[in-house]
């Protein structure tokens, strides 16, 4: 990572910070299976205390942005790690499923800021942006895939509380380290910052913000990030059972040793793995490229890629395997094309508030493709599911069209990259 000084400050921090969100993200379907048989709950009920803690990842993003604003990126991060710390040491503590409520509702509440603060503080805090991006997004990844593989390792040898226990350690050595950590949070962007984190956002200020924001460039980012929300959670979380069902993957055999461990599962392990190189790659591309062409054109990819999914799947595994590979590249590298967006067409100091928009319709907005999803596989076909899921890319794709089309009569913001004068 070819970084200097605040640059590469502000990426460590902000990576740990990432990674640590989805570690515990990830790893609590893993004590969902061992929670069933302890507490002796329905599906359904658990199903709803699990949601209880998922909810205010999306619906906290907003209120995390403002108080982005109002108290400072670093300030808040550094309380989002030991929130979401705490919240795993009160689920090891836990002898009843209220308990767990609990717990999982805190961590909910303490993870739903980092997104707004984290982005925030990238672009503000960066010179060199779309690499800290690209990197940050890694982490992100990095994130997603250990923290289901460590709790389902350690859970083979030992009790699941002293399993979330152990999970919490990273997430205090975390807070340690970011308590000792200096950078400036707004190098990049110093000149051009009125406000500063401690001066007040009132209700009235929130209000002329969040309208002088969706006066602008912004309401177009806000729907491109909502439907590629809708494709990203309906892709993700449907994708496991639908590759579980494909007779290409059900025929694999499973090497000696390795039994009990599904084959599919390698294949959305691999995507995920996959999904760091498309980080990386998007984020390097926003140095060169303006958002709205590379929205564009990763939007017009993984409508194809969803088209091509059910024919795909009577060409055997490997034809599989590679289109699985192919999502989750183009599913990840078109993040760090709309977080640089939010960066391009917002004012500095109303940042942690258009990110806080920003992961409010990616998450929030976002979710609403799982019922929907569901429905669709429940009441019709595969092909009909892919067909939803393509029609999300191609609403992506018709709205990167209209910011590319408006580029000259966005005003108040920096001017894209490659855009012509």
């Amino acid at each position: 990572m070819a970084l200097e000084g605040n640059d590469r400050s502000i990426a460590a921090f902000t990576m740990a910070g990432h990674a640590l969100v989805h570690w515990f993200e990830t790893s609590i379907p893993i004590f969902l299976v061992v929670w069933l048989t302890e507490f002796d709950a329905g599906v359904s009920l658990f199903g709803i205390v699990v949601a209880l803690g998922y909810a205010p990842f999306g619906i906290g993003a907003l209120p995390g942005g403002v108080l982005a604003d109002r108290y400072g990126t670093k300030r808040l991060i550094v309380a989002c790690l030991a929130g979401m710390s705490a919240a795993f040491l009160v689920l090891s503590l836990a002898t009843s499923i209220y308990a767990i409520a609990v717990g999982l509702v805190l961590w909910g509440v303490a993870a739903s800021v980092y997104h707004p603060a984290g982005l925030a503080l990238i672009s503000t805090g960066v010179e060199e942006r779309g690499t800290v991006f690209a990197w940050h997004g890694i982490a992100g990844n990095t994130g997603i895939a250990l923290g289901p593989f460590v709790a389902a390792t350690l859970l083979i040898v030992l009790e699941w509380q002293l399993v979330a226990a152990l999970l919490a350690v990273p997430g205090v050595l975390a807070v340690l380290y970011g308590l000792s950590a200096e950078f400036d949070p707004t190098a990049a962007v110093a000149d051009d910052v009125d406000a500063g984190p401690d001066d007040a956002l009132s209700l009235s200020e929130f209000f002329a913000d969040s309208r002088a924001l969706f006066a602008s460039a912004f309401a177009l980012i806000f729907a491109i990030v909502a439907v590629e929300g809708l494709y990203y959670r309906g892709m993700l979380t449907y994708l496991p059972e639908i590759l579980h069902g494909l007779p290409a993957i059900e025929g694999l055999v499973v090497p000696a040793g390795l039994e009990g461990i599904e084959p599919a599962d390698y294949i959305y392990v691999g995507l995920l793995v996959v999904g760091m190189g498309g980080q990386y790659a998007g984020g390097k591309l926003t140095d060169r490229l303006e958002p709205a062409r590379g929205l564009l054109a990763i939007f017009g990819v993984l409508a194809a890629l969803a088209l091509a999914f059910v024919p795909v799947t009577g060409l055997g595994l490997l034809p599989v395997a590679a289109l699985c590979g192919a999502f989750g590249f183009f599913l990840f590298a078109i993040q760090p094309f709309y977080q640089n967006a939010v960066a391009v067409y917002t004012p500095p100091d109303t940042r942690g508030l258009s990110y806080g928009y920003t992961y409010l319709g990616e998450f929030g907005i976002g979710a609403a493709s799982i019922a929907v999803g569901g429905f669709v596989l429940g009441e019709a076909s595969l092909a009909a599911f892919f067909g939803v899921i393509a029609t999300f890319a191609l609403a992506g794709a018709g709205l990167s069209v209209a910011l590319l089309a408006g580029l000259g009569r966005f005003t108040g913001a920096e001017r894209p990259a490659g855009a012509k004068e």
